[in-house]
C-alpha cells in the first residue's frame, strides 16, 4: 500500500493534528495558500512535498512555487492547482486519475469522467464555521480510496 497526504490553505498555520495524520505518507501534496516557507520544510521531514503556489502566497519564497504541478504515486498521477475554476487541462486526455485543489477551505471529493477531484479543505486557520481537515488517498493495488480526515479544533 501506497499514501498520499493532501493539505492546503494552512495560511501560515500548521497544526499538530494535521502532521499527525500526514505522518506515513509517501508523498505530501500542498495545493497552496500555503503562508510560510516553513511549513514546506515541516512537511518534508515527513515525505517527500509537490507544493503549489496559492493566491495569497507572496515573497521570494512563493515565487519558486509552481502554479500547477504535477504528483505521481505508485502509478497515480495527479494535477494539482490552487483554485479549480482555473483548471485549463482536459484531465482525461492528459491521463490524470486525480484533480487536486485548494482555496475553497471546503473538503470534496467527487468522481467526474473518471478522474477523482479532491480538495482536503483547509487545515490552517478556521474560515468562518467550515471543518478544518486534510485528505489521505491509499494506493492499493492500483486502486486509489480517497477520504477526507478532520481535525477536531
Amino acid at each position: 500500500m501506497k499514501r498520499i497526504g493532501f493539505i492546503a490553505d494552512t495560511h501560515g498555520l500548521l497544526r499538530p493534528e494535521a502532521v499527525a495524520l500526514l505522518e506515513g505518507s509517501d508523498l505530501i501534496v500542498h495545493a497552496g495558500d500555503i503562508g510560510h516557507p516553513g511549513i514546506l520544510d515541516r512537511l518534508r521531514e515527513l515525505a517527500p512535498v509537490v507544493a503549489v503556489r496559492g493566491n495569497n502566497d507572496r515573497g521570494a519564497w512563493a515565487e519558486n512555487l509552481p502554479e500547477t504541478a504535477v504528483a505521481e504515486c505508485a502509478g497515480l498521477a495527479c494535477y494539482v492547482l490552487h483554485d479549480l475554476r482555473m483548471l485549463a487541462i482536459d484531465p482525461v486526455a492528459e491521463g490524470f486519475g486525480v484533480v487536486v485543489s485548494g482555496h475553497s477551505h471546503r473538503a470534496k471529493i467527487r468522481e467526474s469522467g473518471g478522474v477523482l477531484y479532491l480538495n482536503p479543505g483547509s487545515a490552517g486557520p478556521r474560515r468562518f464555521k467550515l471543518p478544518v481537515s486534510v485528505a489521505i488517498i491509499d494506493i492499493v493495488s492500483g486502486q486509489p480510496s480517497a477520504r477526507i480526515e478532520g481535525i477536531g479544533v
